[in-house]
Parts: structure tokens; sequence; C-alpha cells
């Protein structure tokens, strides 16, 4: 790995951690530019599942002022995340690694369109409009539990399906649904971490270069997630995955 490689990792480490916890879809930033540097794509994914959940749990920790009061709500929806998690991580292990080539980058403009409704989403959560529900329900369980295999899967987005799904069905702030997420994503990323580092090929190289930018990028994101709207990021973050997405179907 050359010097500039090894920086360019880096920063997009930092920018995730900053964009996973404001709005999440940071991996639609790592894993392009992986992609970009030559790594093959299932090696790209899970280098970075492993390298970014650091940058969840320093978002999570981030958020702790907001986390009070929702540990009971937690305890159950993150069940969900972590047999989604778990069941996301298995299937990419197990599935031919050509399938998850043509799957990405379906995966990926899915997770744009997210991206780019996440305005509207947040406005309708802001507004008010959802049903008035402490705790969720089955529904949201089976909801969670499903983005939880996307999650470990792939994960771009994630956040973004999470927080949105959360403003559906519980009624509470836009700023503790948000730290709830970090908790929630950091879950399903760390048991998706978990099962690759037994058994997947990592370069722990790249994982160590994404998690030491993500820790701080995690910081920053909670501090800056209280204070700037992230719109303007959102338009590079679709535009770089469709990008990434367009290229890897004329490959």
């Amino acid at each position: 790995m050359s010097y500039l490689a090894a920086l360019a990792i880096l920063g997009v480490g930092l920018a995730a951690g900053t964009l996973n916890t404001i709005v999440g879809s940071g991996s639609l930033i790592t894993f392009p530019t992986l992609l970009a540097l030559g790594y093959p794509p299932v090696v790209a994914n899970v280098s970075n599942t492993v390298g970014l959940v650091t940058g969840s749990i320093s978002g999570a920790v981030g958020y702790r002022r907001e986390l009070e009061g929702q540990r009971p709500r937690l305890r159950v929806l993150g069940t969900a995340s972590l047999a989604g998690g778990l069941t996301g991580g298995l299937l990419l292990l197990a599935l031919p690694a050509s399938v998850f080539r043509d799957v990405v980058p379906v995966l990926i403009l899915v997770a744009c369109v997210l991206v780019a409704i996440q305005p509207r989403l947040a406005r309708r959560i802001a507004a008010g409009e959802r049903p008035v529900r402490a705790h969720g329900g089955p529904l949201l369980f089976l909801a969670v539990f499903l983005t939880g295999v996307y999650g470990g899967y792939f994960g771009a987005a994630q956040g973004v399906m999470l927080i949105a799904l959360l403003g559906i069905f519980l009624d509470d702030t836009l700023q503790r649904l948000n730290a709830a997420k970090n908790v929630l994503a950091a879950l399903v990323n760390g048991i998706a971490a978990v099962l690759f580092m037994l058994f997947a090929d990592v370069d722990w190289a790249v994982a160590g270069l994404l998690a030491g930018g993500a820790i701080v990028g995690g910081q920053v994101g909670a501090t800056l997630g209280r204070r700037i709207s992230p719109g303007w990021l959102r338009a590079v973050i679709v535009l770089v995955g469709v990008a990434v997405a367009i290229r890897l179907l004329i490959r």
C-alpha cells in the first residue's frame, strides 16, 4: 500500500465516521474508494465493515446524552439488529463472490435513493406525522431485523433506513432517534465484523486505517450532528454512489 493510498483510506474513514453519525451512508464513500484502489469487492466490503464499526461505537458514545431513558427500547430492538447483522454476514460469506458483485450495484442505487429522499422523511418526523407508539411493536422489530440483514450483507445507508423506520413507529425527537440509530447500527456492524474477522479475508491494514479515521469521525459527527444540516453532503454521496453503481454495472 502506498503512502497516498493509506492517507486516502484514513481520510475517507474519518469522513465516513462523521457521515454515519450524522446521516448514515458513510460506506458510499469508503467502499467506492477501496474499489478505486483495486481491492476486490468482497474484500473491500468485509474490511470496510470491520474498520467502520469503531466509528459506529464512537458516534453512539458521542450521543450518550440523547440515549438516556432508551435502554428498554434498545434492549428489544438491539436483539433484532444483532440477529439481522449475523444473518446478513452469514449470507455474504455463504453466497459466491459473483452474487455479491451482481447485487452490489442494485444495493448502492437503493441506498442512493434512500439518501436522496431523507429530507422528506426527516420533515415528516419533525412534523409529527407518525402514529404515537412507545415501543414500536412487532412490525418495527421485524423491520429492524431486515435492516440488520441488509447492514450485515452490505450496509450503505443502513442508518437512513433505521432512522426512517424509528420515526414511523416511535414517538420521540429526531435527535433521540438518531442516537438510537447509532446504537443499532453499531450492533449490526459489530456482530458482522466479528464474523468477518473469524471467517473472512479481511485486509487488516485497510481496516486499521478506516478504524482510526472513523473513531475521530464519530466524535466529530456527534458534535456537528446537533448543529448542521447534512444536505450539502447528501448530494455528493448520491453522485458518488450512482457513479460507482454505473461503473460496476458496465464492468
